[in-house]
């Protein structure tokens, strides 16, 4: 069931180099087919690391097809997000075998991966998994509604540290951070650090990023991989001002 991308094996180098790693998250039931071949190139030429495909919701066969047609136009890799097993797809290049932690659905938590398995057993993915830790960020979100359950209180920072390390301990790969989509308030830095000073596996944060002064502090306060999605959808030049703004950042630090 794995692929010989070591996709996990190439993050954590990575980390290791203290790169700032980056996601593009895609719902496959807001990005049309046709835009892909304009919108993919601005991945290529960008500070996109990596590209994370799924949705609360999505249409059946949808996420397929949207992975077919971005491996027409980018090499970078491609890992499943997903939402339900219908998400799963053998043109992706990983999953993120989610596990939701913080919440006390068993559904969530193992039911559907275990319906997952008969159709992992059929697809060469490498799979990674990944606690789940959904942190409140102000307003409901749609993973709330679709798996029923409650998100962490983000000023019970403690009780946030050890549903993370519980996960690490229970052998998971990475833990991922999520104010959900279009998040009013993002992870803040007092919750990534404190998760960061207690964990030792990769940290991926989520939701409400809409700045490179908030990606700069999330990557500061230990994130080794931040996800961004409704941020381009509201500001389809959002990653050319990250690359403006990282470019005049390294002919600044050049003139010191």
């Amino acid at each position: 069931m794995a692929k010989q991308k070591n996709l996990y094996q190439d993050l954590l180098t990575a980390i290791s180099l203290k790169e700032k790693l980056l996601a593009v998250l895609i719902d496959p039931d807001k990005m049309k087919l046709e835009v892909v071949p304009k919108f993919v190139p601005q991945l290529n030429g960008s500070l996109v690391t990596h590209i994370f495909v799924g949705g609360s919701t999505v249409e059946t066969g949808q996420t397929d097809l949207l992975i077919r047609e971005l491996k027409r136009w980018t090499h970078l890799p491609i890992l499943i997000f997903p939402g339900d097993v219908s998400q799963l797809s053998s043109k992706a290049d990983g999953l993120l075998f989610l596990s939701l932690v913080s919440g006390r659905n068993p559904d969530y938590l193992i039911g559907k991966q275990v319906e997952a398995v008969s159709v992992l057993r059929t697809m060469e993915l490498e799979i990674i998994p990944t606690g789940y830790l959904l942190i409140e960020n102000g307003k409901e979100t749609a993973v709330e509604r679709v798996t029923n359950t409650q998100p962490l209180n983000r000023q019970n920072i403690q009780a946030i540290v050890d549903t993370a390390k519980a996960a690490e301990l229970l052998g998971m790969q990475c833990i991922y951070l999520e104010a959900g989509s279009g998040a009013i308030d993002p992870i803040n830095s007092e919750i990534i650090q404190a998760v960061r000073n207690d964990v030792g596996i990769p940290l991926i944060v989520g939701g409400g990023i809409r700045s490179k002064k908030q990606l700069d502090a999330a990557y500061d306060s230990g994130a080794d991989l931040m996800v961004i999605g409704t941020a381009f959808e509201e500001n389809e030049l959002f990653f050319e001002e990250l690359n403006v703004a990282m470019t005049f950042e390294h002919l600044s630090k050049e003139e010191k």
